[in-house]
Protein backbone atom coordinates (compact mmCIF):
# COMPACT_ATOMS: atom_id res chain seq x y z
CA UNK A 1 0.00 0.00 0.00
CA UNK A 2 1.29 3.48 -0.85
CA UNK A 3 1.32 6.26 1.73
CA UNK A 4 2.56 9.86 1.98
CA UNK A 5 3.35 11.92 5.06
CA UNK A 6 2.38 15.41 6.22
CA UNK A 7 5.14 17.58 7.61
CA UNK A 8 4.04 20.15 10.22
CA UNK A 9 5.59 22.75 12.52
CA UNK A 10 4.20 23.94 15.84
CA UNK A 11 5.11 26.97 18.04
CA UNK A 12 2.58 27.26 20.90
CA UNK A 13 4.33 30.36 22.37
CA UNK A 14 3.76 32.34 19.14
CA UNK A 15 0.09 31.46 19.17
CA UNK A 16 -0.36 32.68 22.79
CA UNK A 17 1.40 35.98 21.99
CA UNK A 18 -0.92 36.62 19.02
CA UNK A 19 -4.02 36.02 21.14
CA UNK A 20 -2.80 38.50 23.83
CA UNK A 21 -2.18 41.15 21.18
CA UNK A 22 -5.72 40.78 19.73
CA UNK A 23 -7.25 41.11 23.17
CA UNK A 24 -5.29 44.32 23.96
CA UNK A 25 -6.33 45.91 20.67
CA UNK A 26 -9.99 45.22 21.39
CA UNK A 27 -9.81 46.82 24.87
CA UNK A 28 -8.15 49.87 23.37
CA UNK A 29 -11.05 50.27 20.95
CA UNK A 30 -13.51 50.25 23.85
CA UNK A 31 -11.63 53.00 25.72
CA UNK A 32 -11.37 55.16 22.61
CA UNK A 33 -15.08 54.88 22.00
CA UNK A 34 -15.82 56.38 25.45
CA UNK A 35 -13.83 59.63 24.79
CA UNK A 36 -15.93 62.81 24.02
CA UNK A 37 -13.92 63.70 20.91
CA UNK A 38 -14.08 60.22 19.53
CA UNK A 39 -15.86 59.81 16.17
CA UNK A 40 -19.52 58.97 16.74
CA UNK A 41 -19.50 60.07 20.38
CA UNK A 42 -22.99 61.19 21.53
CA UNK A 43 -22.54 61.56 25.24
CA UNK A 44 -23.39 59.36 28.20
CA UNK A 45 -26.46 57.16 28.08
CA UNK A 46 -27.90 54.01 26.71
CA UNK A 47 -26.06 54.44 23.38
CA UNK A 48 -22.72 54.26 25.19
CA UNK A 49 -23.80 51.09 26.94
CA UNK A 50 -24.94 49.50 23.68
CA UNK A 51 -21.68 50.41 21.95
CA UNK A 52 -19.61 49.00 24.78
CA UNK A 53 -21.71 45.81 24.74
CA UNK A 54 -21.31 45.39 20.97
CA UNK A 55 -17.54 45.79 21.17
CA UNK A 56 -17.34 43.39 24.12
CA UNK A 57 -19.32 40.74 22.16
CA UNK A 58 -16.97 41.17 19.27
CA UNK A 59 -14.13 40.00 21.49
CA UNK A 60 -15.74 36.55 21.91
CA UNK A 61 -16.68 36.07 18.23
CA UNK A 62 -14.51 33.59 16.28
CA UNK A 63 -12.21 34.96 13.62
CA UNK A 64 -12.35 33.21 10.23
CA UNK A 65 -9.10 32.54 8.46
CA UNK A 66 -8.85 32.29 4.69
CA UNK A 67 -7.24 28.84 5.20
CA UNK A 68 -7.68 25.81 7.46
CA UNK A 69 -5.35 26.27 10.42
CA UNK A 70 -2.98 23.50 11.51
CA UNK A 71 -4.55 21.47 14.29
CA UNK A 72 -2.74 22.12 17.54
CA UNK A 73 -2.89 19.29 20.00
CA UNK A 74 -2.16 19.39 23.73
CA UNK A 75 1.29 18.47 24.92
CA UNK A 76 1.74 14.71 25.43
CA UNK A 77 -0.76 13.80 22.71
CA UNK A 78 1.82 13.17 20.00
CA UNK A 79 4.11 10.26 20.79
CA UNK A 80 6.78 9.35 18.28
CA UNK A 81 6.16 5.95 16.68
CA UNK A 82 9.91 5.40 16.47
CA UNK A 83 11.44 6.36 19.81
CA UNK A 84 8.10 6.44 21.71
CA UNK A 85 8.96 9.77 23.29
CA UNK A 86 6.82 12.92 23.25
CA UNK A 87 7.10 15.13 20.19
CA UNK A 88 7.67 18.72 21.39
CA UNK A 89 8.13 21.88 19.29
CA UNK A 90 9.45 21.68 15.75
CA UNK A 91 8.91 19.55 12.68
CA UNK A 92 7.24 16.15 12.78
CA UNK A 93 5.77 13.63 10.32
CA UNK A 94 2.29 12.17 10.49
CA UNK A 95 0.51 9.37 8.64
CA UNK A 96 -2.57 7.26 9.42
CA UNK A 97 -2.79 8.66 12.94
CA UNK A 98 0.86 7.98 13.81
CA UNK A 99 3.59 10.60 14.32
CA UNK A 100 7.36 10.48 14.05
CA UNK A 101 10.36 12.72 14.62
CA UNK A 102 11.96 13.13 11.17
CA UNK A 103 15.08 11.35 12.38
CA UNK A 104 12.97 8.46 13.73
CA UNK A 105 11.14 7.73 10.48
CA UNK A 106 13.13 4.61 9.65
CA UNK A 107 12.42 1.34 7.84
CA UNK A 108 11.39 -1.36 10.31
CA UNK A 109 13.33 -3.95 8.27
CA UNK A 110 16.70 -2.36 7.46
CA UNK A 111 16.73 0.47 10.01
CA UNK A 112 17.69 3.11 7.45
CA UNK A 113 15.94 6.49 7.11
CA UNK A 114 12.99 6.61 4.74
CA UNK A 115 13.59 9.53 2.38
CA UNK A 116 11.28 8.47 -0.44
CA UNK A 117 7.87 10.10 -0.88
CA UNK A 118 6.24 6.65 -1.09
CA UNK A 119 6.62 3.87 1.44
CA UNK A 120 4.76 0.85 2.85
CA UNK A 121 3.10 0.63 6.24
CA UNK A 122 2.35 -2.58 8.15
CA UNK A 123 0.40 -1.73 11.27
CA UNK A 124 2.31 1.25 12.61
CA UNK A 125 5.66 0.10 11.20
CA UNK A 126 6.99 1.91 8.10
CA UNK A 127 9.07 0.12 5.45
CA UNK A 128 10.91 0.97 2.29
CA UNK A 129 8.79 -0.41 -0.55
CA UNK A 130 11.63 -2.70 -1.60
CA UNK A 131 12.16 -3.99 1.95
CA UNK A 132 8.44 -4.65 2.41
CA UNK A 133 8.29 -6.60 -0.84
CA UNK A 134 11.30 -8.69 0.13
CA UNK A 135 9.67 -9.59 3.45
CA UNK A 136 6.01 -10.02 2.57
CA UNK A 137 5.63 -10.60 -1.18
CA UNK A 138 5.48 -14.39 -1.74
CA UNK A 139 8.25 -16.03 -3.75
CA UNK A 140 7.84 -19.02 -6.02
CA UNK A 141 9.25 -22.25 -4.54
CA UNK A 142 10.21 -23.38 -8.05
CA UNK A 143 11.94 -20.41 -9.73
CA UNK A 144 12.53 -18.44 -6.47
CA UNK A 145 11.33 -15.20 -8.09
CA UNK A 146 8.57 -12.94 -6.77
CA UNK A 147 5.23 -14.37 -7.83
CA UNK A 148 3.83 -11.93 -10.43
CA UNK A 149 0.46 -10.24 -10.23
CA UNK A 150 -2.35 -11.07 -12.62
CA UNK A 151 -4.22 -8.66 -14.87
CA UNK A 152 -6.34 -7.52 -11.93
CA UNK A 153 -3.21 -6.54 -10.00
CA UNK A 154 -3.61 -9.44 -7.52
CA UNK A 155 -0.91 -11.93 -6.54
CA UNK A 156 -1.95 -15.29 -8.00
CA UNK A 157 -0.17 -18.57 -7.34
CA UNK A 158 -0.76 -22.31 -7.06
CA UNK A 159 -0.14 -24.31 -3.88
CA UNK A 160 0.03 -28.06 -3.28
CA UNK A 161 -2.78 -29.06 -0.87
CA UNK A 162 -0.48 -31.23 1.29
CA UNK A 163 3.06 -29.89 0.95
CA UNK A 164 2.06 -26.22 0.63
CA UNK A 165 4.60 -25.69 -2.16
CA UNK A 166 3.77 -22.31 -3.78
CA UNK A 167 4.59 -21.71 -7.42
CA UNK A 168 3.78 -19.45 -10.35
CA UNK A 169 0.82 -20.63 -12.45
CA UNK A 170 3.07 -20.64 -15.53
CA UNK A 171 5.03 -23.64 -14.19
CA UNK A 172 2.03 -25.87 -14.80
CA UNK A 173 2.58 -25.35 -18.53
CA UNK A 174 6.34 -24.85 -18.96
CA UNK A 175 7.29 -28.54 -18.58
CA UNK A 176 8.70 -28.14 -15.07
CA UNK A 177 9.30 -31.73 -13.82
CA UNK A 178 6.99 -33.01 -11.08
CA UNK A 179 7.93 -35.96 -8.85
CA UNK A 180 5.92 -39.03 -9.88
CA UNK A 181 5.72 -40.08 -6.23
CA UNK A 182 5.15 -37.03 -4.01
CA UNK A 183 3.91 -34.62 -6.75
CA UNK A 184 6.27 -31.79 -5.74
CA UNK A 185 7.69 -29.66 -8.55
CA UNK A 186 11.40 -29.52 -9.26
CA UNK A 187 13.07 -26.43 -7.82
CA UNK A 188 15.56 -24.53 -9.97
CA UNK A 189 18.38 -25.25 -7.50
CA UNK A 190 17.82 -29.04 -7.44
CA UNK A 191 17.73 -31.74 -10.10
CA UNK A 192 15.29 -34.65 -10.13
CA UNK A 193 16.24 -38.10 -11.41
CA UNK A 194 14.67 -38.89 -14.77
CA UNK A 195 13.34 -42.45 -14.77
CA UNK A 196 12.27 -42.42 -18.39
CA UNK A 197 8.77 -42.75 -19.84
CA UNK A 198 7.95 -39.22 -18.67
CA UNK A 199 8.61 -39.94 -14.97
CA UNK A 200 10.91 -38.00 -12.63
CA UNK A 201 11.78 -38.71 -8.99
CA UNK A 202 12.82 -36.19 -6.35
CA UNK A 203 15.87 -36.87 -4.21
CA UNK A 204 13.86 -37.45 -1.02
CA UNK A 205 11.76 -40.15 -2.69
CA UNK A 206 14.90 -41.61 -4.27
CA UNK A 207 16.38 -42.37 -0.83
CA UNK A 208 14.00 -45.31 -0.28
CA UNK A 209 13.06 -46.07 -3.91
CA UNK A 210 12.55 -49.73 -4.87
CA UNK A 211 14.50 -50.28 -8.09
CA UNK A 212 14.46 -54.04 -8.71
CA UNK A 213 12.72 -57.25 -7.64
CA UNK A 214 15.50 -58.04 -5.18
CA UNK A 215 14.78 -54.81 -3.31
CA UNK A 216 11.05 -55.52 -3.35
CA UNK A 217 10.92 -59.16 -2.19
CA UNK A 218 11.51 -58.47 1.54
CA UNK A 219 8.80 -55.78 1.46
CA UNK A 220 6.41 -58.12 -0.36
CA UNK A 221 6.88 -60.88 2.21
CA UNK A 222 6.45 -58.47 5.13
CA UNK A 223 3.08 -57.39 3.73
CA UNK A 224 2.02 -61.03 3.30
CA UNK A 225 2.95 -61.44 6.97
CA UNK A 226 0.81 -58.40 7.75
CA UNK A 227 -2.18 -60.12 6.15
CA UNK A 228 -1.45 -63.32 8.03
CA UNK A 229 -1.25 -61.31 11.22
CA UNK A 230 -4.87 -60.26 10.64
CA UNK A 231 -5.93 -63.89 10.08
CA UNK A 232 -6.14 -63.24 6.32
CA UNK A 233 -3.44 -65.67 5.28
CA UNK A 234 -2.78 -66.07 1.54
CA UNK A 235 -1.66 -69.66 1.00
CA UNK A 236 -0.92 -69.43 -2.71
CA UNK A 237 2.53 -68.27 -3.75
CA UNK A 238 1.68 -65.36 -6.02
CA UNK A 239 4.62 -64.11 -8.14
CA UNK A 240 5.48 -60.41 -7.75
CA UNK A 241 7.22 -58.51 -10.55
CA UNK A 242 8.68 -55.01 -10.64
CA UNK A 243 8.10 -53.50 -14.07
CA UNK A 244 8.43 -50.36 -16.17
CA UNK A 245 5.41 -48.29 -17.12
CA UNK A 246 5.22 -49.66 -20.67
CA UNK A 247 5.17 -53.27 -19.45
CA UNK A 248 2.47 -52.42 -16.91
CA UNK A 249 0.32 -50.73 -19.53
CA UNK A 250 0.71 -53.68 -21.92
CA UNK A 251 -0.27 -56.12 -19.20
CA UNK A 252 -3.26 -53.97 -18.33
CA UNK A 253 -4.45 -54.11 -21.94
CA UNK A 254 -4.29 -57.90 -21.89
CA UNK A 255 -6.17 -58.15 -18.60
CA UNK A 256 -9.92 -58.75 -18.85
CA UNK A 257 -10.63 -58.47 -15.14
CA UNK A 258 -10.32 -55.54 -12.79
CA UNK A 259 -10.50 -51.75 -12.63
CA UNK A 260 -7.66 -49.32 -13.11
CA UNK A 261 -6.83 -45.98 -11.54
CA UNK A 262 -6.47 -43.42 -14.30
CA UNK A 263 -4.58 -41.43 -15.54
CA UNK A 264 -1.79 -43.70 -14.23
CA UNK A 265 -1.91 -47.24 -12.89
CA UNK A 266 0.92 -48.17 -10.53
CA UNK A 267 -0.03 -51.76 -9.72
CA UNK A 268 -1.96 -54.65 -11.22
CA UNK A 269 -3.33 -57.97 -9.96
CA UNK A 270 -3.23 -60.30 -12.98
CA UNK A 271 -5.64 -63.15 -13.55
CA UNK A 272 -4.64 -64.00 -17.14
CA UNK A 273 -1.60 -65.80 -18.50
CA UNK A 274 0.83 -63.30 -19.99
CA UNK A 275 4.49 -62.75 -20.78
CA UNK A 276 5.75 -59.69 -18.91
CA UNK A 277 9.13 -57.92 -19.04
CA UNK A 278 10.32 -57.43 -15.46
CA UNK A 279 13.35 -55.53 -14.17
CA UNK A 280 16.20 -57.97 -13.71
CA UNK A 281 18.91 -55.80 -12.17
CA UNK A 282 19.02 -52.53 -10.30
CA UNK A 283 19.91 -49.75 -12.81
CA UNK A 284 22.68 -47.24 -12.27
CA UNK A 285 22.10 -43.52 -11.83
CA UNK A 286 24.33 -41.09 -13.71
CA UNK A 287 23.86 -37.53 -14.87
CA UNK A 288 20.44 -37.31 -13.21
CA UNK A 289 19.01 -40.22 -15.17
CA UNK A 290 18.71 -43.99 -15.09
CA UNK A 291 21.39 -46.00 -16.92
CA UNK A 292 21.77 -49.68 -17.85
CA UNK A 293 18.17 -50.74 -17.29
CA UNK A 294 18.05 -54.52 -17.70
CA UNK A 295 14.80 -56.43 -18.15
CA UNK A 296 13.91 -59.97 -19.08
CA UNK A 297 10.64 -61.51 -20.28
CA UNK A 298 8.85 -63.80 -17.85
CA UNK A 299 6.07 -66.20 -18.79
CA UNK A 300 3.29 -66.15 -16.19
CA UNK A 301 1.30 -69.37 -15.83
CA UNK A 302 -2.19 -69.31 -14.34
CA UNK A 303 -2.30 -71.76 -11.43
CA UNK A 304 -5.11 -70.12 -9.46
CA UNK A 305 -7.39 -67.13 -9.61
CA UNK A 306 -4.36 -64.83 -9.42
CA UNK A 307 -1.50 -65.10 -11.92
CA UNK A 308 0.86 -62.41 -10.58
CA UNK A 309 1.10 -58.98 -9.01
CA UNK A 310 2.86 -56.23 -10.96
CA UNK A 311 4.19 -53.02 -9.39
CA UNK A 312 5.73 -49.98 -11.07
CA UNK A 313 9.43 -49.62 -10.27
CA UNK A 314 11.19 -46.50 -8.92
CA UNK A 315 8.71 -45.58 -6.18
CA UNK A 316 9.58 -45.07 -2.48
CA UNK A 317 9.29 -48.04 -0.15
CA UNK A 318 6.09 -46.87 1.57
CA UNK A 319 4.32 -46.09 -1.70
CA UNK A 320 5.43 -49.43 -3.17
CA UNK A 321 4.19 -51.17 -0.02
CA UNK A 322 0.81 -49.46 -0.13
CA UNK A 323 0.41 -50.59 -3.77
CA UNK A 324 1.33 -54.15 -2.82
CA UNK A 325 -1.14 -54.10 0.08
CA UNK A 326 -3.86 -52.90 -2.30
CA UNK A 327 -3.13 -55.52 -5.00
CA UNK A 328 -2.81 -58.35 -2.45
CA UNK A 329 -6.33 -57.49 -1.24
CA UNK A 330 -7.55 -57.93 -4.80
CA UNK A 331 -5.86 -61.34 -4.77
CA UNK A 332 -7.36 -62.27 -1.39
CA UNK A 333 -10.87 -61.36 -2.56
CA UNK A 334 -10.56 -63.48 -5.71
CA UNK A 335 -9.05 -66.43 -3.89
CA UNK A 336 -11.83 -66.32 -1.27
CA UNK A 337 -14.61 -66.35 -3.83
CA UNK A 338 -15.74 -62.69 -3.86
CA UNK A 339 -17.34 -62.31 -7.29
CA UNK A 340 -18.84 -59.55 -9.42
CA UNK A 341 -18.15 -56.70 -6.99
CA UNK A 342 -18.75 -53.16 -8.17
CA UNK A 343 -15.66 -50.96 -8.67
CA UNK A 344 -16.63 -48.81 -5.64
CA UNK A 345 -16.84 -51.84 -3.33
CA UNK A 346 -13.77 -53.74 -4.53
CA UNK A 347 -11.44 -50.77 -4.96
CA UNK A 348 -12.80 -49.16 -1.80
CA UNK A 349 -12.01 -52.11 0.48
CA UNK A 350 -8.60 -52.58 -1.19
CA UNK A 351 -7.81 -48.93 -0.47
CA UNK A 352 -8.77 -49.48 3.18
CA UNK A 353 -6.17 -52.26 3.49
CA UNK A 354 -3.58 -50.04 1.81
CA UNK A 355 -4.37 -47.19 4.21
CA UNK A 356 -4.26 -49.54 7.21
CA UNK A 357 -0.83 -50.86 6.25
CA UNK A 358 0.56 -47.33 5.83
CA UNK A 359 -0.81 -46.35 9.22
CA UNK A 360 0.86 -49.37 10.83
CA UNK A 361 4.18 -48.32 9.31
CA UNK A 362 4.30 -44.66 10.29
CA UNK A 363 2.38 -44.64 13.59
CA UNK A 364 4.27 -46.52 16.34
CA UNK A 365 2.12 -48.97 18.29
CA UNK A 366 -0.75 -48.82 15.81
CA UNK A 367 -2.36 -52.11 14.80
CA UNK A 368 -4.51 -50.31 12.21
CA UNK A 369 -7.39 -52.72 12.83
CA UNK A 370 -10.62 -51.55 14.53
CA UNK A 371 -11.15 -53.16 17.92
CA UNK A 372 -14.52 -54.53 16.87
CA UNK A 373 -12.93 -56.62 14.13
CA UNK A 374 -12.27 -60.32 14.60
CA UNK A 375 -9.42 -59.87 12.14
CA UNK A 376 -7.01 -58.91 14.90
CA UNK A 377 -3.24 -59.15 14.47
CA UNK A 378 -1.77 -62.52 15.38
CA UNK A 379 1.18 -62.30 17.75
CA UNK A 380 2.92 -65.11 15.90
CA UNK A 381 2.76 -63.43 12.51
CA UNK A 382 2.50 -59.67 12.80
CA UNK A 383 5.77 -57.83 13.26
CA UNK A 384 5.69 -55.68 16.43
CA UNK A 385 6.17 -52.03 15.67
CA UNK A 386 9.18 -51.92 17.98
CA UNK A 387 10.99 -54.37 15.67
CA UNK A 388 10.30 -52.43 12.50
CA UNK A 389 13.12 -50.41 11.03
CA UNK A 390 13.08 -46.84 12.30
CA UNK A 391 11.61 -44.37 9.83
CA UNK A 392 13.22 -41.03 9.14
CA UNK A 393 11.12 -37.90 9.49
CA UNK A 394 11.23 -37.58 5.70
CA UNK A 395 9.86 -41.08 5.19
CA UNK A 396 7.16 -40.55 7.80
CA UNK A 397 6.06 -37.38 6.05
CA UNK A 398 5.91 -39.25 2.76
CA UNK A 399 3.76 -41.92 4.42
CA UNK A 400 1.39 -39.25 5.70
CA UNK A 401 1.16 -37.85 2.18
CA UNK A 402 0.29 -41.25 0.69
CA UNK A 403 -2.43 -41.67 3.33
CA UNK A 404 -3.67 -38.18 2.48
CA UNK A 405 -3.83 -39.16 -1.20
CA UNK A 406 -5.99 -42.18 -0.42
CA UNK A 407 -8.31 -40.26 1.90
CA UNK A 408 -8.80 -37.33 -0.50
CA UNK A 409 -8.95 -39.17 -3.82
CA UNK A 410 -11.68 -37.57 -5.94
CA UNK A 411 -12.45 -40.57 -8.16
CA UNK A 412 -15.68 -42.50 -7.69
CA UNK A 413 -14.24 -46.00 -7.30
CA UNK A 414 -11.06 -45.22 -5.35
CA UNK A 415 -12.07 -42.07 -3.47
CA UNK A 416 -15.76 -42.43 -2.69
CA UNK A 417 -15.29 -46.20 -2.47
CA UNK A 418 -12.57 -45.81 0.17
CA UNK A 419 -14.59 -43.39 2.27
CA UNK A 420 -17.65 -45.68 2.25
CA UNK A 421 -15.55 -48.76 3.04
CA UNK A 422 -13.60 -46.99 5.77
CA UNK A 423 -16.80 -45.79 7.44
CA UNK A 424 -18.18 -49.37 7.41
CA UNK A 425 -14.96 -50.85 8.83
CA UNK A 426 -14.80 -48.23 11.57
CA UNK A 427 -18.42 -48.93 12.52
CA UNK A 428 -18.67 -52.71 12.16
CA UNK A 429 -15.11 -53.95 12.01
CA UNK A 430 -13.23 -55.51 9.11
CA UNK A 431 -14.56 -59.07 9.57
CA UNK A 432 -18.25 -58.12 9.61
CA UNK A 433 -17.75 -55.70 6.72
CA UNK A 434 -16.12 -58.40 4.57
CA UNK A 435 -18.83 -60.91 5.46
CA UNK A 436 -21.51 -58.41 4.47
CA UNK A 437 -19.71 -57.72 1.17
CA UNK A 438 -19.50 -61.47 0.50
CA UNK A 439 -23.23 -62.01 0.96
CA UNK A 440 -24.66 -58.77 -0.44
CA UNK A 441 -21.95 -57.26 -2.63
CA UNK A 442 -22.29 -53.96 -0.75
CA UNK A 443 -21.01 -52.23 2.39
CA UNK A 444 -23.08 -52.41 5.58
CA UNK A 445 -24.71 -49.09 6.50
Amino acid sequence: MKFSCTSSYQDDQSKDANEDLDHANALSLVEDAKKPNAPGYRGQGIDDDELAKAIQESLSMPSYQPYQPVQFLPRGYRICGGCHHEIGYGHYLSCMGTFWHPQCFRCYACGQLIRETEFSLSGTYPYHKSCYKELHHPKCDVCHEFIPTNRAGLIEYRAHPFWGQKYCPSHEHDHTPRCCSCERMESRNTRYIYLGEGRSLCLECLESAIMDAGDCQPLYHSIRDYYEGMNMRIDQQIPMLLVERQALNEAMEGEKYGHHHMPETRGLCLSEEQTVSSIHKRPRIGGNKILDMRTHPQKLIRRCEVTAILVLYGLPRLLTGSILAHELMHGWLRLKGYRDLSPEVEEGICQVLSHMWLESEIMPGSTSVPSSSSYAPSSSSAMPSSKKAAKSDTEKKLGEFFMHQIAHDTSTAYGEGFRAANAAVNKYGLRRTLDHIHFTGAFPV
